[in-house]
């Protein structure tokens, strides 16, 4: 087994009776990347500063390079910390932010002068050394802070909501950066977000908490095409979720006059359907047709998206139209599912734990 960096075992935090973090454990491996992904109160924050050792947990240890930090301060845990505001000191330039941590540890002038130029390299802002923070932009104050992280060469990496001070544009051009930069270093990382495509984009893992219990565990491919519970599969993209029967004979019967086939024993279940799944059928059509209503529709540029009234259910559809216009609210639209991309959650499953608090 590959060596792991990071292990964090039964940790739990409540203030009085009310839970936080519920029973969170996960290993983290060496250059993994993991992202703890859930909404705003999910407890993922939390969680990351528990690691961190600014929040003292309730129960639990933390184990860093197979030592017990649990109780050990921050600048005990050779973990190097983002904050969401970047927190860099103003009166000071851009290398002698990236050379604070190393200063704190007394390396030697040289060797200290040495790596600030190698950080300063690597995040490609050697020109920009003498700058004061208030003279860059919000891409390089982020560039910077992630430098005076890595610079003193932690065990792991914590990033707080990285990009949430950037414009839209700007997320997506650095969220690649920061992943290639990442990688080129190979530090373990741990950084939290409630935007589902950073976290599909970036992880090499996702965690899915909500109500301070984790929800599921994998791959984003994993996370996003097999959702366990109804709320791993709603949180993460965009989807329909519809009530059905699996009569255990090969058939998924949505409503009275729309089934499926589809495999699985005999029981009621949730069927979710992602919006790419589901496309306007076409002229001599092979496969099951049905008629809709289109309540709305919204042209995105690649596509187009519709929610169209299927037998009483709200379903989402991405698609292209002819000329590139969608139809519009109150037309009638024969559409299609493909079966291939229904997934199949159990009743019992919906609700994936009780309410911790």
């Amino acid at each position: 087994m590959k060596d792991i960096v990071v292990s964090m075992k039964g940790i739990r935090k409540s203030y009085g009776n009310y839970v936080v973090v519920h029973d969170f454990s996960l290993d983290m491996i060496h250059g993994e990347i993991v992202c703890l992904l859930g909404p705003s109160g999910c407890g993922k924050t939390t969680t990351l500063r528990i690691v961190a050792g600014f929040i003292e947990p309730t129960g639990g240890r933390i184990i860093v390079n197979g030592k017990d930090v649990t109780d050990s301060p921050p600048y005990r845990r050779n973990t190097g910390m983002v904050f969401q505001a970047y927190a860099l000191f103003p009166h000071m330039t851009v290398a002698q932010n990236v050379a604070f941590g190393l200063e704190c540890r007394k390396m030697a002038a040289a060797a200290r002068r040495q790596r600030v130029d190698e950080m300063l390299a690597l995040i490609e802002m050697s020109h920009l050394r003498d700058r004061l923070p208030k003279q860059l932009s919000g891409g390089q104050q982020q560039r910077v802070a992630l430098a005076r992280a890595i610079a003193p060469e932690p065990a792991v990496l914590l990033l707080d909501e990285p990009f949430s001070n950037l414009d839209a544009q700007l997320r997506v051009r650095l969220r690649e950066e920061l992943r290639a930069l990442i990688k080129r270093v190979n530090i373990t990382t741990l950084f939290v977000t409630h935007d589902q495509e950073e976290a599909l984009a970036i992880a090499d893992r996702v965690v899915v908490m909500d109500r301070g219990v984790v929800e599921q565990i994998g791959r984003p491919t994993e996370i996003y095409e097999h959702p366990r519970t109804e709320f791993v599969a709603s949180f993460l993209g965009t989807c329909s979720s519809l009530s059905g029967q699996l009569d255990g004979k090969g058939r998924l019967q949505l409503r009275d006059n729309i089934s499926l086939p589809c495999d699985g024993p005999a029981g009621d279940v949730r069927a979710i359907i992602r919006p790419e799944f589901v496309r306007p059928a076409t002229v001599g059509e092979t496969a099951p047709v049905f008629g809709a209503r289109v309540l709305s529709s919204s042209y995105l540029g690649h596509i187009s998206r519709v929610v169209v009234d299927l037998a009483g259910e709200k379903v989402v559809m991405d698609a292209r139209f002819p000329g590139g216009l969608p139809p519009r609210a109150g037309e009638t639209l024969d559409v299609v599912i493909d079966p291939e991309g229904v997934r199949l959650i159990r009743t019992a499953n919906i609700h994936s734990h009780a309410d911790p608090n």
